[in-house]
């Protein structure tokens, strides 16, 4: 038995719609998790000592594991569980500032562009996607270019 869609059909969607997470904060454990997975041991993410130096102060989250989960918080919205075909494309991405550990981000998603693609079974979304921290501070922002399913036709 397939579960019941949550998620939005392509047609749904609205330019100009936005789209707000819940927040996820950031543990040591996921730093040290993200890198074992990815071999990313940079001293600046696993070594306090050493990260006391730089300029952040503090040892800080890699950016890409800010942008994972970014992509999970953007699964937990739900407005396209379900209905999302593939992640396509991911442009003009920004890190901003850093994600230090006990930080709690979310994100923003705005629609900015639709694009029908019926040979696909659905269209392309163009999201501007906003990853904030708990002070509402833009972390780290780009552009998601996604598939979603249109929506079957009734009878």
């Amino acid at each position: 038995m397939n579960p019941p869609m949550r998620g939005l059909y392509f047609e749904e969607f609205e330019v100009g719609q936005r789209v707000y997470s819940p927040g996820r904060t950031v543990t040591e454990a996921d730093v040290l998790a993200f890198a074992g997975l990815s071999g990313d041991f940079n001293t600046i993410h696993t070594d306090a000592e050493f990260a006391q130096g730089t300029p952040f102060g503090e040892r800080v989250a890699h950016g890409l594991l800010g942008l994972s989960i970014a992509s999970g918080l953007a699964v937990r919205t739900g407005v396209m569980e379900g209905t999302v075909i593939a992640f396509r494309e991911i442009t003009d991405w920004k890190f901003s500032l850093p994600v230090y550990f006990g930080d709690t981000i979310h994100i923003v998603i705005e629609v900015v562009e639709k694009k029908a693609l019926p040979r696909l079974g659905g269209g392309s979304l163009l999201l501007a996607v906003d990853v904030q921290n708990q002070e509402n501070k833009t972390v780290m922002r780009g552009s998601w270019n996604v598939l979603v399913k249109s929506k079957p036709e009734e009878g």
